[in-house]
Formats: structure tokens, C-alpha cells, sequence
């Protein structure tokens, strides 16, 4: 009788501690304050149906750098920051469109290829600074424009959001 009870109680926890499903990570959860909340057709969570992250967090991923112009900013500008398509990998997104959404309700959609397409940069520093709120921060998703004729239109500039704070994976 003590060996089925040893069992009944050991049997759920060696499930409980079994590798994640293939193509899942464990997101660690943000010690700081939150900027980004990425939902939808995502598989890694950590809150609730949400991935969320905070400014360390994102730090921590590969940093790339884009030299560009923008319409908004005067010259070539510099931004940093991972790129769109390793954060959406380590969410497991799984959709076919982006609905980004800024601080200020501004709402554009991006085609979820658009982030391998074109090396879409989720910037964090602006000519190697913090972006302020009042100054495009903290977060903004700048498409390397320079890099092809086809960027600098109008359909990409609109993609572009400053002040980003969620991501809708559809």
C-alpha cells in the first residue's frame, strides 16, 4: 500500500518537471518595469496568456544596429535593438499578421514576414541613447529604409510604431 501511495504522488511530479513541449522556452519573467506585452498566437508565456517584458529583458537579446533615414528624424539616424523576427521566435509566434499598438492608441499592421523580410529592428536606443516617452521611446519598430528602394513609401513609414507597447500576433 505505501509503494502504490509513493507512486500515485511521484508520477504527477515527474510530469510536472518534464522538458517543455518541442518549440517552447521558458521566458523568464521581468524584474523591472513592463514596456512590451506580446498576445495572441503565441505558445511561450510568462503572465498569463501574455508575454511580457521589460526593458532588461529585452537588452539581453542579440543587439543589431541600423543607420537610416526616417521621415520623422532629421539625417541618418542609428537604432539598437534585437530584431523583431528573434523576439517573435523566442514568444513562439505563430500568426500571420502583427497588430502593434502604441502608447498613444496608434494601431499599424505588419505582415509577420515583414520581420525576416527586411531585418526589422524592435529599437531600444535611438543614436545610442534611451528613447524617452516625449522622444519616440521606448520602444520603436524602425524598418531599415536605406536598405531598399521599396522601404522608403509611405505603406512602410505607416508599419513603423513609436511609443510601442503591445503586439497582437492574428
Amino acid at each position: 500500500m505505501r509503494t502504490l501511495r509513493v507512486l500515485l504522488i511521484s508520477i504527477p511530479l515527474l510530469f510536472s518537471a518534464a522538458p517543455r513541449a518541442q518549440g517552447e522556452a521558458m521566458l523568464e519573467k521581468p524584474a523591472g518595469k513592463v514596456v512590451l506585452t506580446i498576445s495572441g498566437q503565441i505558445s511561450n508565456k510568462n503572465h498569463d496568456n501574455d508575454a511580457v517584458f521589460d526593458m532588461s529583458m529585452l537588452g539581453k537579446l542579440p543587439q543589431h544596429t541600423i543607420a537610416t533615414h526616417t521621415p520623422w528624424l532629421p539625417g541618418v539616424s542609428r537604432f539598437t535593438g534585437p530584431y523583431l523576427e528573434d523576439v517573435l521566435a523566442l514568444v513562439g509566434a505563430r500568426g500571420k499578421m502583427l497588430k502593434a499598438i502604441a502608447l498613444n492608441d496608434y494601431k499599424t499592421d505588419i505582415p509577420l514576414e515583414d520581420a525576416s523580410r527586411f531585418n526589422i529592428v524592435l529599437a531600444l536606443l535611438l543614436n545610442g541613447k534611451p528613447m524617452p516617452v516625449r522622444d519616440k521611446g521606448p520602444l520603436f519598430i524602425v524598418y531599415p529604409y536605406d536598405s531598399q528602394p521599396e522601404l522608403r513609401s509611405e505603406l512602410y513609414y505607416s508599419r513603423s510604431a513609436w511609443q510601442l507597447k503591445t503586439l497582437q500576433v492574428e
